[in-house]
């Protein structure tokens, strides 16, 4: 369960004080697929930074499965960013000099990677359709293979949380819906929330959560219907 109680975020520019979230409020199940939905300067990637531990609210309460973030010191939100959160960019963020297996075990590789940790990176590749591609580097990777190899990594530590900042940007209509029905049927299987950042609905699906931002504020969302667009700038709260 996630859980947002009046969330807000204000950064200053100069003398003057930019709201980036305003009182935003709602609660997610587990295992939800959610949409996050709204024009540039919505506040998107903010609520994203907020819910991934990458950012403090100015205000307002987080809590995720049970641990509030609220409060947390850096170590903290360190540990939780690593054990409870996967990260899937846009830009696919993967290095040049490694193959397929050490970008999935990037964040390790400086301490030292338990084998059964290998393991669990290569049955990731292999999920992923990426089976033999194992020692291939990003250069002999397309597009799609790139943000798979992501995605596997998003999903080492077995988070169950993954936030997805326009995961399909930079890729082809059809590749982009082979990216979402992996990231579904890895939601499936491992019960994590999915929560993806986007401009474009194409892949929105019935039973999906969406949350609409205007301004910073959630938008009122019709009730028992996905698909049909809200009148924007109406301040939301509550479960969607």
């Amino acid at each position: 369960m996630i859980q947002l109680q009046d969330v807000t975020k204000t950064y200053r520019r100069g003398p003057h004080e930019v709201s980036a979230l305003r009182g935003v409020s709602f609660e997610l199940p587990a295992a939800s697929f959610a949409f996050v939905l709204g024009p540039s300067g919505s506040g998107k990637s903010t609520l994203l930074q907020m819910l991934g531990a990458l950012d403090e609210p100015t205000s307002g309460e987080i809590t995720i499965s049970g641990t509030r973030l609220s409060g947390m010191s850096s170590r903290q939100r360190d540990v939780f960013r690593r054990d409870a959160v996967g990260f899937v960019f846009q830009s696919f963020n993967l290095l040049s000099n490694l193959t397929a297996v050490d970008n999935v075990l990037v964040p390790f590789l400086p301490s030292g990677v338990p084998s059964e940790l290998r393991t669990r990176a290569v049955e990731l590749l292999q999920q992923v359709g990426l089976g033999e591609r194992l020692d291939h580097r990003p250069n002999q990777l397309s597009g799609g293979e790139q943000q798979r190899v992501a995605i596997a990594r998003a999903l080492l530590k077995r988070p169950k949380l993954v936030l997805a900042d326009e995961p399909t940007g930079e890729l082809d209509s059809q590749t982009g819906a082979e990216v979402f029905q992996l990231l579904r049927n890895l939601r499936d299987q491992q019960q994590a929330t999915v929560i993806v950042v986007t401009h474009d609905p194409t892949f929105i699906q019935p039973d999906d959560r969406i949350l609409r931002l205007r301004d910073g504020r959630l938008a009122e969302q019709p009730a028992n219907s996905s698909f049909v667009v809200p009148p924007l700038g109406v301040a939301f709260s509550g479960r969607l």
